[in-house]
């Protein structure tokens, strides 16, 4: 499976975990997703309806080298909040080819089915759809 190496990371750290711990550790993620730039809006950004809670994602590809990704999700929807950080610090600075390359279902290997509904890791399945989506229409463009 090729992931970017901070994604894989990411995973790896999951992957040693028991259960419990990796229910700490995504609660701990969810702590350190950012917040949006103060120019960008969350009307602006794309929702996800396949998250349970209201999140916005938004993608910058303008330079495919470093793939820029913002999330917008509310603190009391931890487990979202937690997804979309595993998403912003795996993937952040990206490139193109390799966020495209990120299979669709990697978040298994995070191994966290035995602790989180299939509804909320279908919503983290969304989150990575949305993102890919975003970043081939914006790379795939004639001048690309």
């Amino acid at each position: 499976m090729a992931l970017p190496s901070a994604l894989a990371e990411i995973v790896d750290d999951f992957s040693g975990l028991a259960d419990s711990d990796k229910v700490t550790m995504l609660l701990e993620f969810a702590n350190d997703l950012p917040d949006i730039p103060d120019s960008m809006h969350e009307e602006a950004m794309e929702p996800v309806p396949e998250c349970q809670s209201p999140i916005f994602l938004s993608v910058d590809a303008s330079d495919p080298s470093a793939v820029a990704l913002f999330f917008s999700a509310p603190p009391q929807a931890p487990t979202t909040r937690g997804f979309a950080s595993i998403l912003h610090q795996g993937l952040n600075g990206a490139s193109a080819p390799e966020i495209t390359a990120v299979p669709a279902d990697f978040f298994h290997d995070l191994g966290l089915a035995s602790v989180i509904s299939p509804l909320r890791l279908n919503g983290m399945a969304g989150m990575l759809g949305r993102i890919k989506r975003q970043v081939a229409e914006q790379t795939s463009g004639p001048n690309s």
